[in-house]
């Protein structure tokens, strides 16, 4: 979002491929989420108490702490700006598809994911700062989830992986729509944190299927040619 002016692995004994490993992969990736999305209403409910003084619909006390692009002193914003939100209604419209991807993304496991969303959230906050409205902020979880969007859809295609494809195909589906938030549209969303979010998914899948793409060339290299 973005306001112009103001704000704009694997874990635990069970070998890989059993049944209780599967079922920790599920209880892990649901925690993780559930405590990261806890942590935004935390923030929000933080910044609401903050700015209890200030007129109806004024930017929160701690969304100054978003992206400002261009400005040195809003560099920080990278780090920050995913953690914050112009309101509750800001928040809500993010939560469900924070919830579903977000799932999905760490189900692969927890150090992948956490990976995954590091590279989107560099990649967002970097291309948000260069290419932002002067004089916004720009703030809000969205660039991480268009991240975790298209990190879906291709990381199966890349690492070759039939399950993940298909994963990738019903996520298209159902979620494919709101690709088209990477371009520009209201003033007050921040359509270039879409689209680097969206960019930083794509490298994320590119990069971590990297093992796979080696492994099939090595594969590759290793079959046998045919003579006659």
């Amino acid at each position: 979002m973005s306001v112009s002016g103001g704000v704009g692995a694997s874990f635990g004994n069970a070998s890989p491929g059993t049944g209780a490993s599967r079922g920790g992969s599920w209880v892990r990736a649901a925690v993780a989420i559930l405590g990261f999305v806890a942590a935004l209403y935390v923030i929000e409910g933080v910044d609401m108490v903050l700015s209890h003084d200030r007129p109806p619909g004024a930017p929160g006390e701690l969304d100054a702490a978003g992206i400002e692009p261009r400005e040195v002193a809003g560099l920080d914003g990278i780090l920050w700006a995913p953690l914050l939100h112009g309101g509750w209604e800001h928040l809500f419209a993010n939560t469900l598809p924070l919830l579903v991807l977000g799932f999905l993304v760490l189900l692969s496991g927890l150090g992948r994911g956490i990976a995954a969303t590091a590279i989107i959230w560099v990649i967002a906050g970097v291309g948000t700062w260069l290419t932002g409205s002067a004089g916004s902020v720009h703030v809000g979880a969205s660039s991480i989830v268009f991240g975790w969007l298209t990190y879906l859809i291709c990381r199966g295609w890349f690492a070759r992986n039939v399950g993940q494809i298909v994963v990738g195909l019903v996520i298209l589906v159902f979620y494919g729509s709101m690709l088209w938030g990477v371009l520009p549209s209201d003033p007050r969303i921040s359509w270039q944190g879409h689209l680097f979010g969206a960019v930083g998914g794509v490298l994320a899948g590119w990069v971590l299927s990297s093992d796979e793409r080696r492994r099939r060339r090595g594969a590759s290299v290793g079959r046998a040619v045919p003579t006659r």
